[in-house]
């Protein structure tokens, strides 16, 4: 009998990719990874999985690896946790008849401007936006919106281009640094221009038709928005969680998922809820970490069983606190070295403590979650401990980046939108 297979189409560096790997073990399944330079992922060499080089944006490319590693193996189900693939994903797995999301949803939500018009005909709370594709059409869409606004790729992920701009010159700047040739586009260059929602941020995390919970996460300082804490579950009223999931459900129908993951990020302003972004795919790492953490569900291997075609157990099993505070770059240079991550491990209610980047390696601010060079995640059966647990173990981590010694090696390595600067932790030199 040939060995099942379960097929992953690219990963992710720093998080949900191994966690799809390893839940594929337990199965007894055989994970392969499928992606464009599979060098870029560490954990197929650590686990001794195949990874196979291949065109990921390429349709034909993918069907043809597939159909040849069926001589070989049973394909038990195709999936990802890469966004930019994820309605490929779908495309590949209608062709073999397996169980898969819709792909003409994932790419209605891929694209950013189409999502906002499909949510605004619903209904839905979202914030003002036009979409603009030259200067001009940005300005005038900022004039009409009212200042700040956000401007960001129409499509795009992990906050790559994405800016708060407060005034007419800082709308200006990014329009140059976006269509200038320096961002890169995996479509036709398209800016969104959107009302700056102010309020706490949530996410929901929802597994077909179903809110599993909702969580709460903290950006740096602006202009750029890079994660830097988010916990779960948020601490919300009834009737605040109640509104949040309607209207996460009005997403869905808006949308046309309810198969498998998604996560929606809201902003709760003076008018309440308001949909920031629909992401019809599970939430990046550390996300179904804390979930688990919290309920004792694992998104992942659920994740996983309706990919393969099993029925999914989304029971709740408890209910505790987790919270994940991640490790930002606050300067640019060479990181010379980054410790403490064994004495923050060993701190009592730390779950994980992960560094991203090696030392000796150039580091430069981008404004985005490339920014983000570790994590530390705790949990524990309350908020303020897990919050307290987190403290400690975050102060026991520290690292030094020396500056680069000349502006030419700075040009070389930086990306031309560097962030704002950072606030920097005790410690930190």
């Amino acid at each position: 009998m040939a060995r099942r297979a379960l097929i992953l189409v690219e990963g992710d560096p720093r998080g949900n990719g191994l966690l799809y790997v390893k839940a594929a073990q337990r199965f007894g399944l055989h994970p392969i990874t499928l992606s464009a330079d599979p060098a870029r992922y560490d954990y197929p060499a650590a686990e001794r999985i195949e990874a196979i080089r291949v065109d990921t944006d390429n349709l034909d490319a993918l069907i043809h690896e597939c159909s040849r590693l069926r001589a070989t193996y049973d394909i038990a189900g195709i999936t990802s946790a890469w966004e930019p693939v994820y309605a490929t994903v779908g495309k590949l797995c209608r062709y073999f008849d397996l169980p898969g999301p819709n792909p003409a949803s994932i790419e209605r939500c891929y694209d950013k401007f189409a999502q906002r018009q499909l949510l605004a005909e619903a209904g839905v709370p979202i914030p003002a936006y036009r979409v603009a594709a030259n200067a001009a059409e940005v300005e005038s869409a900022a004039a009409e919106i009212g200042l700040p606004v956000i401007l960001k790729p129409a499509v795009g992920s992990g906050s790559r281009g994405v800016r708060l701009c407060r005034n007419a010159d800082e709308v200006a700047e990014h329009t140059i640094y976006l269509l200038g040739g320096k961002h890169i586009w995996r479509s036709s260059p398209r800016i969104l221009v959107e009302e700056f929602a102010q309020g706490p941020l949530y996410y929901a995390e929802i597994m077909g038709n179903e809110v599993i919970g909702i969580g709460v996460a903290d950006f740096g300082p602006p202009p750029h928005f890079v994660s830097r804490e988010c916990s779960f579950p948020a601490l919300l009223t009834d009737d605040e969680q109640e509104r949040i999931a309607d209207v996460s459900l009005g997403c869905l129908r808006a949308l046309g998922l309810g198969w498998g993951p998604t996560c929606i990020e809201f902003r709760w302003t003076k008018l309440g809820p308001v949909v920031i972004e629909v992401n019809p795919r599970l939430d990046g790492a550390p996300g179904p970490q804390l979930v688990q953490l919290t309920y004792g569900l694992d998104l992942v291997t659920e994740h996983i069983k309706l990919v393969i075609g099993d029925e999914w157990n989304l029971r709740k099993r408890y209910s505790h606190s987790a919270a994940a505070r991640i490790l930002v770059l606050d300067r640019d240079g060479t990181l010379d070295w980054i410790e403490g991550d064994s004495q923050a491990a060993a701190v009592p209610g730390v779950v994980e403590v992960k560094f991203y980047v090696e030392p000796k390696t150039p580091v430069v601010r981008k404004g985005d979650i490339r920014d983000c060079i570790g994590h530390v995640i705790a949990a524990s059966p309350s908020l303020a401990e897990t919050e307290a647990i987190l403290q400690r173990a975050v102060d026991l981590i520290d690292w030094s980046i020396t500056p680069f010694p000349n502006v030419g090696e700075q040009e070389q390595h930086a990306a031309p939108c560097v962030a704002a600067p950072a606030q920097v932790a005790p410690g930190k030199r």
